[in-house]
């Protein structure tokens, strides 16, 4: 080491270096730092931040000969530079705390303990930078799209445009007014009069046997591929599939083809919203599934469907800032009965075997972004309704966008040939993958009957049970253990959920006008 960077250590004092290496550790950027662990490597000599020897760790045995070396050094650069540089150090710089970042940003080297996981390979595989380069990768397309939307408006052309590509842009840009003999009435469902109580109970639990097994099968793969290995031999551990938007990618193209098959089938409404309108929601639904997948590499299954029950807080708040709604006191009151049972059930977990307080953090960010961009895509959803579309026509818009996201990410980054390959190596992967994307599909398909022939209510109270059961299916096959303290908050979460239900129920019957329900469309 030179003796320009003793001297930038000696700057440091030992708590601030160990401050700022755990303030990262608790962001959970580099999780094999734990800060105890840390410290003892500083204090033992074995970490690389103590490689400049314990004089600046205050053990003093090194300190005057590290001084009186910097002194004899420096001689011929005459006493005033001495003085100077001791002045520097009296006196604590502004900048001083942002070296201290950047220098505690630096990933530790040699292992520092049990890790919750193996550790990436290089920064490059850390869960935030590869957000960032998703998101990258989305606005190449969302910011050119948005300078041309712009243009186009500047430019009136829909008055002034004439050529082939006329038509094409403006049913991206400016959509068409829907004409009344066009439009297929949204009416509410309708039930025959022939219709008997024994087939009415035979499509319900046709619905509700259906919601069920998609669900809980996508949830039960959607665990076995993120936190399991492929290939794994008695001499290889195998290895682990670990890009998430490629998994993304696979369900939103079968559910594409889907939605484009059920326009064609079946009758209707004449399309008018802009086409452009369809990409800020698929922005937002890919960025929450996303993180619903990476989330999965840090926290445990039942913590994730919990913290999906809870999203009616921030649902509630994004409409309030979207959409100006007002919401009723048993809202607020159900909202606060979440919050509390989603509280008892962290608090109190049992002991994961890969868990530690990093990578728990970063799952809970990641779940907070998932809640956060889920939030918002219902919100947009329900304002693009506002052009009388069908659900089927807002599941072919949002996933043709999302389609078209992540494919160009996936490209630009080069990493789909690389998933492609994985596929390859790993036949039991591209099953599961297949089987994944086909559950999500048809999962879409059934909210979609489920609601037109029973309603929003019935099915709430079908997609409850299913969260409750995919708790009790994940601790069962996964060995997820949960405590009385734990079990007790889930009761109260899904008691809360019943609840409202209930209120809404209660308030249709009085006449009230009830709160909308969310869009159903892209739940997962």
């Amino acid at each position: 080491m030179t003796l320009k960077q003793q001297r930038l250590f000696e700057k440091f004092s030992p708590l601030e270096l160990f401050c700022a290496r755990a303030c990262l550790c608790a962001l959970g950027t580099f999780r094999q730092a734990c800060p105890v662990t840390l410290w003892w490597r500083l204090r033992e000599g074995n970490c690389p931040l103590s490689r400049v020897g314990p004089c600046w760790m205050g053990q003093g045995a090194n300190r005057p000969q590290a001084l009186a070396l910097s002194v004899e050094t420096q001689r011929d650069g005459g006493r005033e530079r001495e003085m100077r540089r001791h002045r520097q150090e009296a006196s604590p710089q502004p900048w001083r705390w942002w070296a201290v970042v950047l220098l505690a940003a630096l990933p530790s080297l040699g292992a520092g303990g049990e890790t919750a996981e193996a550790p990436p390979e290089s920064w490059t595989q850390l869960w935030f930078f590869r957000f960032l380069v998703n998101a990258a990768g989305y606005a190449s397309f969302m910011v050119p799209g948005y300078l041309l939307v712009q243009y186009f408006r500047r430019k009136n052309y829909l008055e002034t445009g004439r050529g082939l590509c006329f038509p094409l842009v403006k049913t991206c840009v400016f959509g068409s007014e829907p004409k009344v003999s066009d439009e297929v009435p949204l009416a509410p469902r309708t039930e025959p009069a022939e219709t008997t109580a024994t087939w009415q109970a035979l499509k319900l639990l046709f619905c509700a046997a259906g919601l069920q097994a998609s669900y809980l099968t996508w949830g039960v793969l959607q665990e076995r591929v993120m936190t399991r290995s492929y290939g794994a031999t008695a001499t290889s551990p195998g290895e682990r599939f670990t890009d998430s938007q490629f998994l993304v990618l696979m369900n939103r193209v079968l559910a594409l083809i889907v939605a484009g098959l059920s326009c064609i089938l079946c009758k209707q409404p004449r399309h008018g919203a802009p086409m452009y309108r369809y990409s800020f929601a698929s922005l937002s639904n890919v960025l929450s599934s996303w993180c619903q997948y990476e989330a999965l590499k840090f926290v445990s299954f039942p913590t994730q469907v919990l913290a999906k029950a809870s999203k009616v807080i921030p649902v509630m708040l994004m409409g309030k800032l979207v959409s100006r709604r007002s919401y009723e006191h048993w809202e607020y009151l159900t909202a606060g009965l979440i919050s509390i049972g989603v509280s008892m059930f962290l608090l109190s977990s049992g002991p994961e075997p890969r868990s530690s307080p990093a990578t728990t953090l970063s799952g809970l960010i990641l779940l907070a972004g998932y809640i956060a961009f889920d939030s918002f895509t219902s919100n947009w959803q329900d304002a693009l309704f506002a052009y009388k579309m069908s659900s089927v026509q807002m599941m072919f818009g949002v996933n043709f966008f999302s389609c078209l996201f992540t494919v160009g990410s996936l490209l630009e980054q080069g990493a789909l040939l690389e998933a492609t390959r994985f596929m390859g190596r790993h036949s039991e992967f591209a099953a599961h993958a297949l089987l994944l994307s086909i559950c999500s599909a048809c999962g879409q398909l059934f909210i979609f009957y489920t609601i037109g022939q029973f309603g929003a209510a019935v099915f709430t109270i079908i997609m409850t049970l299913r969260q409750a059961f995919a708790i009790l299916l994940s601790c069962l096959l996964y060995g997820h253990t949960v405590t009385v303290v734990g079990g007790l908050g889930v009761a109260v979460v899904f008691a809360a959920l019943l609840l409202r239900v209930y209120a809404r129920g209660r308030l249709k019957q009085r006449g009230k006008k009830a709160v909308p329900v969310e869009s159903p469309v892209q739940k997962v």
